[in-house]
């Protein structure tokens, strides 16, 4: 796999700050978010690279290792376990031990041959692969429902199903699908966290979503039906005469799914926001200065 430098993805130098990767990486997310660019297979492979270089330059420690180790980050602390422990592998055929100086091209020799080489005493040692961590960008109404989604970490491509109800910020841990292991070392884990883009119309509050409705004032007054939008579909309301401003209702089961519990929903509640009509004629003033005065 080609290395990618993530400092040059988020167009950025090695000088720059904790503010800086933030704004780049907020910037060049909204630039290449898949909702923004449906069907852009080279966006979205960008907008992965962007998830993966904020992931490691904002995390301090990730970054240190990234800026001593380069494309070898990941193995970093196999390197320092193998020169702690007294000795790795030299190409010239020597031993290097731990406290002797090391040139760049022994470091790079040793992740080439490391893992291939035996280590003082005939005994192979086992690591655990690296684990990842990436974030997966999800709507409300792809939340809303159990789906296949694929998702690019480290150049390879993987294909998750999202239970129906995830919550935003929640993390799911994928077994194996991490760095691979070393000398039959088992492979690290991918950790997943999920970010749920605010939606226009619905808020939603654990299981349950909330929606302003608008309400024309006759159907206020005299009551009526009306439909309105769910996730699930439209839904017909009756409106009961008289109702006030910000009068809200409850419409059981018509909320968001109970992550993990088949058929089972929070509620949506409905808020009418009554509308005063406005470019009235002289007939319809003259009408309300009637009512007025009943």
């Amino acid at each position: 796999m080609a290395f990618i430098d993530y400092y040059q993805v988020l167009g950025l130098d090695k000088s720059a700050s904790t503010e800086d990767i933030k704004k780049a990486y907020r910037k060049l997310a909204r630039k290449y978010h898949p909702d923004l660019n449906p069907n852009d297979k080279e966006a979205n492979t960008k907008f992965q690279q962007i998830n993966e270089a904020n992931e490691v330059l904002s995390d301090p420690e990730k970054r240190k290792k990234y800026d001593q180790y380069g494309e070898n980050w990941r193995q970093a602390e196999q390197f320092e376990q193998a020169r702690q422990s007294g000795q790795y592998a030299n190409t010239d055929g020597g031993q290097r031990y731990a406290g002797d100086p090391y040139s760049s091209s022994d470091f790079s020799s040793f992740f080439e041959s490391f893992f291939g080489e035996q280590p003082r005493g005939g005994r192979q040692t086992s690591f655990r692969g690296q684990d990842y961590t990436a974030e997966l960008h999800i709507s409300l109404q792809e939340a809303y429902q159990t789906h296949q989604h694929t998702l690019t970490v480290n150049g390879k491509n993987i294909r998750i199903t999202v239970p129906a109800g995830i919550a935003d910020g929640q993390v799911i841990k994928l077994k194996g699908q991490g760095g691979p292991g070393a000398n039959d070392g088992p492979n690290g884990d991918l950790y997943i966290t999920f970010v749920i883009a605010d939606d226009p119309t619905f808020k939603r509050l654990n299981d349950d979503l909330y929606l302003t409705v608008d309400l024309d004032l006759y159907t206020a007054v005299l009551g009526g039906d009306i439909t309105i939008d769910t996730l699930s579909g439209k839904v017909k309301l009756k409106v009961s005469p008289e109702t006030q401003n910000n009068t809200k209702v409850r419409l059981k089961g018509k909320g968001f799914p109970v992550y993990k519990q088949d058929g089972k929903f929070g509620d949506l509640y409905v808020t009418y926001s009554v509308k005063i009509p406005t470019g009235l004629s002289d007939k319809q003033k003259e009408l309300f200065k009637e009512l007025s005065q009943l």
